[in-house]
């Protein structure tokens, strides 16, 4: 079966672009230039990935992102034409696996959306797969890599496929101090530059959804000037 990929750019060129792309590479794409039209598909079909524009029309891309990290756990890659540190962040925050700034390769894009849909697929199998029982308890929080579910005092917690990796990373590797380049390359699979805060953003989303406070965090603790780490 054919993955299926949203595309949401009002920009009808790059939106055409990156469909014919796509589609060639034998994705079933549906594209669409508001925000609105948009989330019906998100409706009505089983989707795989996304790929939103930021500036749309009618609702800007990171509100539709939170609107579709509402119900649904398939990666989202950002498409932007700013480039400020910020407008990254708040994209990752909100939920987005990926974001890349305008303009951009056409086989870069392509590249990612495999990537992306390889790490989702991996962890996320399907019901019929054999199922790894590797999991782990720490104080209320369980995770298991065999079925991709975490649940906190016994209540599912709705983590993305890339939170779910890193939560699971840094439980695998409890008691230990792991550095921010050390959880990138892990988890994306890519080099790590000194000015990314990607990992950042993600662990402030994951501590969000773990009701961790500020101050004391319960699981995720931050060494200063070294990573992070479960004790």
């Amino acid at each position: 079966m054919r993955e299926k990929i949203l595309i949401v750019d009002d920009e009808q060129e790059i939106a055409d672009l990156v469909e014919v792309y796509l589609t060639n590479e034998g994705y079933q794409v549906y594209k669409f230039y508001t925000a609105l039209e948009a989330l019906q598909c998100v409706e009505e079909q089983d989707l795989d990935l996304a790929v939103l524009d930021v500036m749309l029309p009618d609702m800007d891309g990171f509100t539709l992102c939170q609107r579709i990290r509402e119900k649904h756990l398939f990666p989202i890659i950002m498409l932007s034409a700013r480039v400020e540190d910020m407008d990254k962040i708040t994209g990752l925050t909100l939920g987005a696996d990926d974001y890349i700034t305008k303009p951009f390769n056409p086989l870069e894009l392509v590249a990612r959306v495999k990537t992306q849909l390889r790490r989702y697929t991996r962890y996320n199998p399907s019901e019929d797969m054999p199922h790894d029982t590797d999991s782990y308890d720490i104080r209320g929080l369980h995770i298991s890599q065999g079925s991709h579910k975490c649940t906190l005092n016994g209540k599912e917690l709705g983590l993305t496929p890339i939170e779910f990796n890193i939560l699971w990373y840094l439980c695998s590797h409890k008691g230990c101090v792991v550095s921010s380049e050390e959880l990138f390359e892990a988890v994306w699979g890519e080099k790590y530059l000194d000015n990314n805060n990607t990992v950042m953003a993600h662990i402030a989303r994951l501590r969000e959804k773990l009701k961790e406070p500020p101050r004391r965090p319960r699981f995720i603790k931050t060494i200063w000037g070294v990573g992070y780490t479960i004790e």
